[in-house]
């Protein structure tokens, strides 16, 4: 498709896509703070309980380009 490969088309989506994915995430997560008026407290601890697994992907990322080179 397009001269791609299905890795590269993987590839792609599994960086750009669900990189996409996560800050329409973080977006919720704020409008959520926003609408609950939770303060700062309250954001800190959605921001931290439900983009925690966010985390662990970006490392995986940073960590495996870093091996790769």
């Amino acid at each position: 498709m397009f001269g791609l490969t299905e890795q590269q088309i993987s590839n792609f989506g599994l960086t750009f896509g669900l990189g996409a994915f996560m800050l329409y995430m973080l977006f919720v997560i704020g409008q959520l703070a926003h609408e609950s008026k939770a303060g700062r407290l309250g954001t800190f601890v959605l921001f931290f309980g439900l983009a925690f697994g966010m985390v662990g992907f970006v490392f995986k990322l940073i960590l495996t380009a870093f091996l790769e080179k």
